[in-house]
């Protein structure tokens, strides 16, 4: 109750803060425009006035003046209680971030009720910068390159950025410093702890919050001069046309097949430019599509590749550092762009390898004259089903496959049971030898996968001898139970289909079975006290 009753005082504080802003405001682009001659009549005014009332015209009567004074004291009294209350809510509980959650309440008005705003208003067009500005951006202005001209583009241009990860915070922060209009934010995730080894717009304050909102809120106290549209939601086909539209540049951020389709899609279609950057273990990769005259996503990826052979962050691992430097990368090209300075890498993909730390350029084919979206006719002209036709979720956090029938494949909670009652088997651990460091079940058998599949002869003596030790327990049982488990459920599933090719000669009759959702499920359902990672 007392975390309510601060956010209400909170959102009275901020309206009227809101309306003060809104006459300095007002106040600023006057003075801007320099009406010196109308503010010197006025005060010329005040002054006849102050003449007209000494000569005896009519004054304000004292009981007149009373109510005015009396009037400025109750909003000075009313500011003061609203603070006071805030403050006695605060004491009594309310240990949140009362600045955070001042501009998650801004950000909330501005998102609107279903997430995605209507229409956004265009940018009002500039011919000056002001003397604030100047300083501000001095360092980039004396850029021959960039310089007013280019400054101007800059404050006169909208970004969407697509994710708001390990790339889109880094590519968002420099966007905002560098004075850019407008940046729209869209990421349907919150913020993990997880996040934060390269997600550096968030912090651990923010942690359960929506990132879109977080990072609006970081970047805010970066650069309030730019207007920051956050976009609570998974883009959509739905509605993903319609908010390309509405902005000069996309940058695409995401780390998923489905969204990566989606978005050169709606690009070609609504003519916008589309900066793509992608960062996995020590590699990352740039391409800037739909731009002069280079290839859109499809053009050089008419299919999309098999889901099980899609490798994202949580199931590979990625450097943070790398992230952030592709995602500055991708903020280079956006500028570049927006200021009329142009990009190249419509026509070269850019390849950086951190562990050899080396960056190379490979040429990239031109636009295909038969591409089904961009090409001379086109077969696609409007946005489609991108989960189906990958074969993928555009929002499951980690990637899952189904190689298995269900019977094949049981939960946590029936493996937990069968060690429960201790009925023999034998538990096979397929991780890689870098994850089975991090964590693992004491009476599980490590053998990774990649040894499984090469028939590694050390690894499958040491799985024939577990074998021959767990059917000793046995009363003759012809079959003894394998259980298959990995971190998420999915190359344990390999693994089953590798086990069962094993020679019967030489393993007996193995009954092969993948545990689903793997380790990881185990620590969020069975074993609180496992390590996630």
């Amino acid at each position: 109750m007392a975390g309510a009753a601060a956010a209400r005082l909170r959102a009275e504080i901020r309206r009227r803060e809101r309306e003060l802003r809104g006459l300095r405001e007002r106040l600023a682009a006057e003075l801007a425009r320099g009406d010196t001659a109308e503010q010197e009549e006025e005060e010329e005014d005040g002054e006849q006035e102050q003449e007209e009332g000494a000569c005896g015209l009519r004054q304000p009567s004292a009981a007149e003046l009373a109510r005015g004074d009396a009037g400025d004291a109750e909003d000075e009294e009313a500011a003061r209680g609203l603070r006071e209350r805030l403050a006695a809510e605060l004491a009594r509980g309310d240990s949140g971030d009362a600045d955070e959650e001042d501009e998650d309440g801004d950000e909330e008005e501005q998102e609107g009720a279903l997430g995605f705003p209507a229409e956004l208003p265009p940018l009002p067009a500039r011919e000056a910068l002001s003397a604030a500005e100047i300083l501000r951006y001095s360092r980039q202005l004396v850029l021959p390159e960039l310089g007013v001209r280019g400054q101007l583009r800059l404050a006169r241009s909208s970004v969407l950025v697509v994710g708001c990860g390990g790339l889109g915070c880094p590519l968002a922060q420099y966007l905002a410093a560098a004075g850019v209009g407008r940046l729209g934010l869209l990421d349907h995730d919150v913020v993990e702890t997880s996040n934060l080894q390269r997600q550096v717009l968030h912090g651990e304050a923010r942690c359960g919050r929506p990132k879109a909102r977080s990072a609006a809120a970081a970047l805010r106290r970066l650069n309030s001069a730019v207007q920051y549209v956050p976009y609570r939601g998974a883009l959509r086909p739905r509605s993903a046309l319609r908010l390309v539209r509405q902005y000069d540049i996309v940058a695409d951020c995401s780390d998923n097949v489905p969204t990566r389709y989606l978005v050169s899609d709606a690009c070609v279609l609504a003519g916008k430019p589309l900066v793509s950057g992608s960062a996995l273990r020590l590699e990352g990769q740039l391409v800037v599509y739909n731009y002069g005259g280079g290839p859109c996503y499809r053009c050089l990826f008419p299919q999309p590749p098999p889901p099980d052979t899609v490798t994202n962050c949580a199931d590979g691992g990625v450097l943070g550092v790398v992230t952030g430097i592709i995602g500055c990368l991708q903020a280079l090209e956006v500028l570049k762009i927006a200021s009329g300075m142009g990009s190249s890498f419509n026509q070269y993909m850019l390849m950086f390898d951190a562990l050899e730390g080396r960056f190379r350029n490979i040429k990239l084919r031109p636009r295909k004259a038969d591409c089904a979206v961009c090409g001379d006719k086109p077969s696609i002209t409007c946005l489609q089903d991108y989960e189906a036709f990958c074969g993928s979720s555009a929002t499951d956090k980690c990637r899952a496959v189904r190689l298995l029938p269900g019977g094949d494949r049981l939960s946590v909670q029936q493996y937990k049971e069968l060690l429960d009652a201790g009925v023999p088997h034998v538990l096979l651990d397929v991780r890689p030898p870098v994850e089975a460091e991090i964590c693992r079940l004491p009476h599980a058998l490590h053998i990774p996968l990649r040894s499984l599949e090469q028939r590694d002869e050390q690894a499958l003596q040491l799985l024939r001898e577990r074998i021959c030790e767990e059917k000793q327990r046995t009363d003759g049982q012809s079959s003894l139970p394998v259980y298959v488990v990995c971190k998420l459920g999915n190359d344990s599933q390999k693994a089953v289909k590798v086990l069962r090719e094993l020679p019967a000669e030489e393993f007996g009759s193995v009954l092969a079975k993948d545990i689903k959702g793997g380790l990881m499920a185990w620590a969020a359902k069975i074993d609180p006290t496992f390590p996630q990672y």
